[in-house]
């Protein structure tokens, strides 16, 4: 099986390759252009692990380039097409809006143009829980109506919309899924739990948005590998779009509370809400767990515990 994936030296694209790479039966070809939204240094430093095996192959191109795609789609007969490249990050939409623009919508049209011509057995793309926005109604399903608050959001829902122009006019095996905050083992920097514990080892002060009066649907890495990897083996997608969530809401402020208690850390610091964030995130994974059979999440408590033993293991806080 030849196995293409978008952005792998991010957080999910990176933790998908690394169970995938474990077959030696799969190749993976993975792609990145190495964006610096955040630490290049720590992006391949992930690309490092996965380097090391024999089944993988890396490029380092950017989406935008159509043309340079184009070649390598038409080089490579790939049988899947996992899709994780884009412009990450809410906050940063407000600041350069036009990038989330050509990366997220016109470089997912020229990975869909792309796969046209070669028809994959499947294909799976990312979406996000930001696309609920600031929703009263929770949890949140897919048949939900969508409520974006932020130009990230609506990249996400075009891509949603435009795979589904794709599916039905090309005959495309494709789904989309919606992930909800994921965390865990090299996880993004620019996310709140990385910057909490980094603050922590380097004892300085960190920010805490709304004044901890949010909560957020926080997801393991580990269940987030798991049920893609099912994914992979499904024979048909008869679903558009799925959410993968644990479905048990966290709240921002208690985490920090007993990260301060356990930690002896005080130097948490409340600030105002930022107007891109959402307030609240709680997602409906009823349907993810009827389509692959996967039925326990891993509880916050104990990712987090194994993601600070890996934060400190690893000596992440340089990143």
């Amino acid at each position: 099986m030849k196995i293409l994936i978008t952005g792998v030296a991010g957080f999910i694209g990176f933790s998908i390759a690394s169970k995938l790479l474990q077959n030696k039966k799969i190749l993976v070809y993975g792609i990145d252009n190495f964006d610096n939204y955040y630490s290049i240094k720590y992006k391949k430093k992930r690309l490092s692990q996965i380097n090391k095996n024999k089944n993988f192959y890396f490029q380092n191109l950017d989406i935008r380039n159509k043309s340079k795609l184009s070649k390598m789609f038409k080089k490579n007969n790939f049988d899947v097409v996992m899709h994780f490249a884009a412009q990450a990050g809410v906050r940063y939409s407000l600041i350069n809006p036009k990038k989330y623009y050509d990366v997220n919508d016109k470089g997912f049209k020229n990975i869909l143009d792309g796969i046209i011509k070669i028809k994959p057995k499947k294909i799976i793309y990312a979406s996000s829980s930001s696309v609920y926005g600031n929703t009263h109604k929770f949890p949140t399903s897919e048949k939900d109506k969508v409520r974006p608050n932020n130009i990230y959001a609506r990249t996400k829902i075009k891509n949603e919309k435009l795979a589904k122009i794709y599916k039905k006019k090309y005959k495309l095996n494709i789904c989309g899924i919606r992930f909800f905050t994921v965390y865990g083992e090299w996880g993004r920097p620019d996310m709140f739990l990385f910057k909490l514990i980094k603050s922590y080892k380097n004892n300085k002060y960190f920010y805490l948005n709304n004044y901890g009066e949010h909560k957020r649907d926080f997801t393991y890495i580990g269940d987030v590998v798991t049920i893609l990897v099912k994914l992979l083996y499904l024979k048909k997608y008869n679903f558009n779009i799925a959410n993968i969530c644990n479905s048990k809401p966290i709240s921002i402020k208690k985490i920090c509370e007993n990260f301060r208690t356990k930690y002896n850390f005080d130097k948490i610091k409340l600030i105002k809400k930022h107007k891109a964030d959402v307030l609240n995130t709680h997602g409906n994974n009823k349907l993810i767990k009827k389509i692959v059979k996967f039925e326990k999440f891993t509880s916050f408590q104990n990712g987090f515990k194994k993601t600070i033993n890996w934060y400190f293991k690893e000596s992440i806080n340089k990143f």
